[in-house]
């Protein structure tokens, strides 16, 4: 074999040997995109799926929590309405059962207003019509006059509306919030902090309770505290949660107002 064909064999044998690897590492590099970015579409459709399971789980509870607030509204506050009428209407004569009567008729007019709080505070309605922020103070305002625990609100920066879905979802937050409070926490304060600015929202939940180890959350007693991060999530917010053993709870939700989730951008609603 001439040597000039020799010299061509190693040639090509060369090129081959260095062009083989680069078509690997191509085929790898492709292949690999290919995988991630199957690996993204399948946690973009798991993160979508679980965001309207938690859509519909949030609005079936709406649902249930305006027939209890219409059930209580229409029916329990009427019967003690008429109650307390009934019991205006017994003879004084006997002043013993005069001051019965009279107490009666006090808890009975106590329970009607509270009766008539709750079934606010559970309505969506209500807290369309009202906005985050009265809706808070009126809670604060209703929890103080419980003497369960002493709240105080602030609220920092000019106030503007973030539309009745997020708003309704930041208020559900308090809620479980103020229930883990009252329940688990035996706090005496709870400082409720509002901050509003162009870019960034945050609302804060602060008591001086008991706390708890972070490992808590990951619990099944922690559910209610995971139910809150996921009600956050919805709506393009971040829940975080900040406690220790004796050092109380912290709760703090940032939502960026112009973050346009499962809900949409904010309304030009009043608040």
């Amino acid at each position: 074999m001439p040597n000039t064909d020799i010299k061509s064999l190693i040639l090509i044998s060369t090129l081959i040997f260095l062009i083989a690897p680069t078509f690997l590492l191509i085929y790898i590099f492709i292949y690999n995109q290919r995988k991630k970015k199957h690996i993204e579409e399948k946690e973009r459709l798991k993160s979508e799926f679980q965001q309207e399971l938690l859509k519909t789980q949030i609005e079936v509870q709406e649902q249930t929590l305006t027939n209890i607030s219409r059930e209580i509204h229409d029916n329990i506050t009427q019967v003690l309405s008429f109650v307390k009428l009934n019991l205006a209407m017994i003879d004084p004569a006997d002043e013993h059962c005069k001051n019965k009567v009279n107490e009666s008729r006090e808890l009975i007019a106590q329970t009607i207003n509270d009766l008539r709080n709750l079934s606010k505070s559970l309505s969506f309605e209500h807290i369309a019509r009202l906005g985050l922020v009265k809706t808070l103070e009126i809670e604060s305002e209703r929890i103080n006059s419980s003497g369960l625990v002493n709240t105080q609100i602030v609220v920092e920066g000019e106030a503007y509306t973030l539309g009745e879905q997020r708003e309704l979802v930041l208020f559900r937050i308090f809620q479980e919030a103020l229930n883990n409070t009252l329940k688990h926490s035996g706090a005496k304060h709870l400082k409720i902090n509002l901050q509003y600015s162009k870019l960034l929202l945050n609302l804060t939940l602060e008591d001086d309770g008991i706390g708890f180890s972070p490992w808590l959350i990951e619990e099944s007693l922690g559910s209610g505290l995971k139910n809150m991060q996921s009600r956050a999530a919805l709506i393009g917010a971040v829940a975080t949660i900040d406690s220790l053993p004796g050092k109380g709870c912290c709760i703090k939700v940032t939502l960026n107002p112009l973050d346009q989730q499962l809900y949409g951008p904010p309304t030009n609603s009043s608040g």
